[in-house]
């Protein structure tokens, strides 16, 4: 009956033991998994340089109306000047139809709509083009008008 018990303190023991180590080794992990989501990039933006400039990485369109830029699933405005008109000729070669979005790095500034003003709330103003995809970007829905 000695020996019993001694085996099953042995088991108990061994077994706490085991749950510390796996406790231990999953904190550390978290903490690590938690250091590198806060050190990496946001898909959305990059980090802000020191000129006070964000890099942005996304897809861009540029129509007669206006031009976006799609960052993730934030859409925003983009100022419309002769950075815009640059980049909207860097692009053009790139689609192969008209409403093609061609993925792009650029840096900028974010400044809030007007009030009242109707349009996307953020809009980018260009400063850097950093660089042009040579492919543009895949479709999330694609809409076809087919003839009979």
């Amino acid at each position: 009956m000695n020996i019993e018990i001694n085996l099953f303190k042995m088991k108990r023991t061994l077994l706490l033991f085991a749950f510390s180590i796996l406790a231990f080794v999953s904190c550390k992990n978290a903490e690590e998994k938690a250091e590198t989501a806060t050190t990496s990039e946001t898909p959305a933006t990059l980090n802000e340089a020191k000129d006070g400039l964000e890099t942005f990485k996304g897809e861009f369109i540029s129509i007669e109306d206006g031009a976006i830029l799609k960052v993730g699933n934030t859409i925003y405005a983009v100022h419309k000047d002769e950075m815009t008109e640059d980049l909207a000729k860097q692009v053009a070669p790139v689609k192969k139809e008209d409403f093609d979005m061609v993925p792009v790095i650029v840096r900028g500034t974010v400044s809030k709509k007007a009030e009242g003003a109707e349009g996307w709330d953020d809009i980018i103003t260009i400063k850097q083009i950093v660089s042009v995809s040579d492919q543009p970007a895949e479709a999330d829905i694609r809409i076809e008008d087919k003839k009979n």
